[in-house]
C-alpha cells in the first residue's frame, strides 16, 4: 500500500503526532508537514513540505492543480489533518475521486491528551500498535548543562523573561546554563540552529531542559531530554509535553496568569531532576 499522510501545524502539533503518524506508516508512507516539521520526520520513505506541494492551491484553482491531482491519485490510502475543518475541501476531494480519510486537528474533548487523541484516530485505520511517547531518535551527546528556551507561540503562554533570568541565576552555580532562540526571536547570546533536527539533537544532551508550553518544549522532551515546562492559559491535561522525565509548573491558582508561577516552584522541579 501506499499511503499519504498530511499533517499541517506547528511543531507541537507534529510533535505530539508522531506515535499516530508512525503507526499509520505502509509499505510506502509519504508524509507533508509544514516546512520547518521537515526535517523531523525520520521514518518515512519521502517527506516534503506542504507549501511545495501545490495543495494550498487545490481549493482554490483545482483547474491548474492537474500534476498534483494526477500525484494524489497515486495514493492508495490519504491521511490528513489538512482540511479537515473545511467542507468545501472534503466536498472538492470527494468530488475528484481521491481516497482521503480525514481527522479532526485538535482533541475534541477536554481532558484527552493531544498524543492519545490522534493515536486513537490512527487506530482507526491501522491494528498496528505504537509507542504512545513521542521520540526523535538522534545521536546523543550528554553534557552537564541546563538549557533554557523563554519563548512559545503565544505571549500569554510566555513566562516573563526576568523570571527566566532569576531562575538561571540560582541554577548556574550547580550547573551552566545555556539559552536558545528561534531565529526571530530576540536574545542576546542564544544558540540557534538552521534545522530542528539539529536543534532535537543539542537539546538531547542537555542535563535539563527548562521552557514554556512551546514546541521546543514537545521537541526537547521527544529528544529525551528531562523538561520543566511552565504551564499557564492552556491546559496540561492536553498539552503537557509527554515523558518520565517531565515535570510541569503551573500558577497556585487554577485561572492565575503565567506570571504568578514562582521561581521557587520551577527551581524545585529542576533540583529534582537535575538530582537524578
Amino acid at each position: 500500500m501506499r499511503r499519504l499522510l498530511i499533517r499541517p501545524g506547528a511543531i507541537g502539533d507534529c510533535v505530539t503526532s508522531f506515535p499516530a503518524l508512525e503507526a499509520l506508516r505502509a509499505a510506502y508512507t509519504e508524509v507533508w508537514v509544514a516546512g520547518p516539521n521537515v526535517a523531523l520526520i525520520r521514518f518515512a520513505d519521502a517527506v516534503r513540505s506542504i507549501a511545495s506541494t501545490g495543495l494550498d492551491m487545490l481549493e482554490i484553482r483545482p483547474d491548474e492543480c492537474r500534476t498534483l491531482v494526477d500525484a494524489l491519485r497515486g495514493f492508495d490510502s490519504i491521511v490528513s489533518w489538512y482540511g479537515s475543518g473545511r467542507p468545501e475541501f472534503r466536498a472538492l476531494v470527494r468530488r475528484l475521486g481521491l481516497p482521503f480519510h480525514f481527522f479532526p486537528a485538535l482533541p475534541e474533548s477536554a481532558g484527552a491528551h493531544a498524543v492519545d487523541y490522534s493515536l486513537a484516530q490512527a487506530t482507526e485505520l491501522t491494528a498496528a500498535k505504537a509507542d504512545p511517547t513521542p521520540r526523535i531518535r538522534c545521536p546523543r551527546e550528554p553534557r552537564d548543562s541546563i538549557v533554557i528556551h523563554p519563548f512559545s507561540g503565544s505571549a500569554r503562554k510566555n513566562w516573563p523573561l526576568d523570571r527566566f533570568k532569576e531562575l538561571a541565576r540560582r541554577l548556574e552555580g550547580r550547573l551552566p546554563v545555556e539559552w536558545c532562540a528561534g531565529p526571530d526571536e530576540p536574545l542576546d547570546g542564544a544558540q540557534r540552529f538552521d534545522d530542528l533536527y539539529s536543534l532535537a539533537c543539542w537539546l538531547a544532551g542537555a542535563r535539563l531542559y527548562i521552557g514554556n508550553d512551546s514546541g521546543i518544549s514537545h521537541l526537547a522532551a521527544a529528544a529525551g531530554a528531562p523538561v520543566v515546562a511552565i504551564f499557564g492559559p492552556t491546559d496540561p491535561a492536553v498539552w503537557a509535553p509527554r515523558g518520565d522525565q517531565v515535570r510541569i509548573v503551573q500558577p497556585p491558582r487554577p485561572g492565575d496568569p503565567i506570571a504568578h508561577v514562582p521561581v521557587e516552584a520551577a527551581l524545585e522541579a529542576a533540583l529534582e531532576l537535575t538530582a537524578r
